[in-house]
């Protein structure tokens, strides 16, 4: 078994080359997690946490402020902003800008377990309304982070109608991007590249799909479905 400080220098190492160094100003930032590290175990560990944030979105970020000196308009422009704009932007925008908005959203959307809350009535009904039951909508949800090959996302979304569906993307694309196939307000998301959870679950992502329904924070989906609506 690989010693905690050995697979972080590996990551390190691997993650770092893809940053590049900048003397320009760096309107995006890693906001620290809004839990320790260590909070969302059994189901997410530590290390994971670590790597995942401290390396992974940093490096998103790193390289998205690279891109002022290509694309000064985004300097002062939200990443919503810009998730609806993706297209008129590079590549390198459109994986990093969609890496910063996805991590910076999947953070908040999960709690320590027991402190999550429940949904709230109106997205009870709503969950009704489009899937049937909670558990359908859960069962959708699953299978569109199993069946995305690959990585990339699973979402629950608010449509442009005030529906809510389920729909997943590649690698850090998102239902915000005007490039989307489904497009739509994110109010739920699920990384399932697998430097997610690698480190827990090996290969088994069916696993980690189950498992984190634990984790999700829905006072923070409640809040973002009730402000989706108006």
């Amino acid at each position: 078994m690989f010693g905690r400080k050995f697979v972080l220098s590996v990551v390190f190492l691997c993650v770092v080359p893809l940053v590049a160094a900048t003397a320009f100003a760096k309107p995006f930032s890693l906001e620290p997690l809004p839990y320790a590290s260590d909070a969302l175990e059994p189901y997410i560990d530590k290390m994971t946490m670590e790597i995942h944030h401290g390396l992974h979105h940093q490096a998103y970020i790193n390289n998205l402020n690279a891109q002022v000196k290509n694309f000064p308009q985004l300097e002062g422009m939200s990443l919503e902003e810009m998730m609806g704009k993706i297209s008129t932007f590079s590549a390198a925008v459109r994986n990093n800008g969609g890496g910063h908005y996805n991590h910076d959203l999947f953070w908040k959307v999960m709690a320590p377990p027991g402190q999550g809350g429940e949904p709230s009535s109106e997205l009870v009904k709503a969950i009704d309304k489009a899937f049937g039951t909670m558990d359908e909508m859960k069962k959708q949800f699953n299978q569109a982070g199993a069946t995305r090959f690959g990585s990339g996302w699973a979402w629950l979304i608010v449509t442009a109608d005030k529906e809510l569906a389920v729909t997943s993307t590649a690698n850090q694309d998102n239902p915000l991007m005007d490039i989307a196939e489904v497009k739509g307000t994110p109010i739920l998301a699920l990384d399932v590249w697998e430097h997610a959870y690698y480190l827990s679950y090996q290969n088994r992502r069916g696993a980690y799909l189950d498992f984190w329904w634990n984790l999700v924070n829905w006072n923070e989906v409640n809040r973002r479905y009730a402000e989706a609506l108006r």
